[in-house]
């Protein structure tokens, strides 16, 4: 009888948004329309900085590079979550959610590597403006975005590595619209106390790390422009900052609110769903509309697009 109640299991039922038929419906078509604007937000982006050599600086490769990021995370979560959507079956393996988790585990963390990055690019650039080329090198800068991966890479094979330690025999249900690592926990056999450690000893760091880098960049950012005389002046190194800044604070904001004691029921879902769909969404727009260099490079694409159009004419 114990082996038969300690039977394990190897795949889950993942609980979604609803299951109100129409709901569904028309939660398939919103997601779905977000998720086909994201990826030609962001793909749009990085081919943008890929084939303009005109922004092939540290700033644009940070960009791009967070924009192929939030594909990513985006990827990661939106097809499963249609998949349930448009049917009845909501299973999904061990591995599948294994999977799963490692993606969005490996976006998010190279997301805080980079706009880490990006928040030092600007502090050179605002309050060393001279020494920016020596400082911010393109040498530098793939160092740095090779070594967000590396880092993200071995902190998502770390935690995939220690759920795969765990037995599952609890239950199938995952109580979430994705495969995420603490409602795994609940469902585990195993004490997954070692797990929770490891989030301790590696995850918190890179937070406190990244947003100590992020707020020591912008505490030197407004020392230096409020020392500026020219209000001009004062106003285009605001400019430079305006969208990481707005993009930084949206994403701190929703990544405290999500890593919060994890609360049972539903109460987490709608932050879930902002910090994983709707950012990937967002940051291809923040950059790109409050961004002149972008908005100019595709007026240029544009503009080349309708001559080529009535040449062929």
């Amino acid at each position: 009888m114990a082996k038969e109640n300690e039977s394990l299991t190897t795949e889950f039922i993942l609980k979604g948004l609803t299951d109100h038929p129409v709901l569904k419906t028309l939660l398939f078509l919103v997601f779905l329309t977000i998720y086909l604007i994201t990826m030609v937000g962001n793909l749009g982006l990085v081919a943008l900085i890929f084939m303009e050599r005109h922004l092939h600086t540290s700033m644009y490769i940070f960009l791009g590079n967070l924009a192929l990021m939030d594909f990513c995370c985006s990827s990661a979560i939106t097809p499963k979550m249609l998949q349930n959507l448009s049917s009845k079956d909501r299973m999904i393996s061990l591995y599948e959610c294994m999977v799963q988790f490692y993606f969005l585990c490996l976006a998010e963390t190279a997301d805080c590597f980079l706009l880490a990055a990006m928040a030092y690019d600007r502090y050179v650039a605002i309050c060393k403006p001279l020494q920016y080329h020596t400082m911010m090198s393109k040498k530098l800068c793939i160092q740095m975005t090779t070594g967000a991966y590396i880092a993200s890479n071995l902190h998502s094979m770390i935690h995939v590595g220690l759920l795969l330690r765990l037995t599952f025999c609890r239950s199938s249900r995952i109580d979430h619209f994705f495969c995420d690592i603490l409602p795994l926990y609940r469902l585990s056999c195993t004490d997954p106390y070692i797990n929770e450690l490891m989030i301790y000893i590696f995850s918190m760091p890179i937070q406190i790390i990244t947003i100590a880098t992020v707020l020591i960049s912008y505490v030197y950012i407004l020392f230096t422009v409020f020392k500026m005389k020219s209000r001009q002046g004062r106003g285009k190194a605001l400019s430079t900052c305006a969208s990481h800044f707005l993009s930084v604070s949206i994403f701190y904001i929703c990544l405290l609110m999500y890593i919060r004691p994890f609360e049972e029921g539903d109460k987490d879902i709608p932050v879930a769903i902002f910090y994983t769909i709707v950012i990937p969404l967002l940051n291809p727009f923040i950059y790109s509309l409050r961004n002149k260099e972008v908005i100019n490079v595709l007026k240029k694409i544009m503009r080349k697009k309708r001559i080529s159009q009535n040449y062929k004419q």
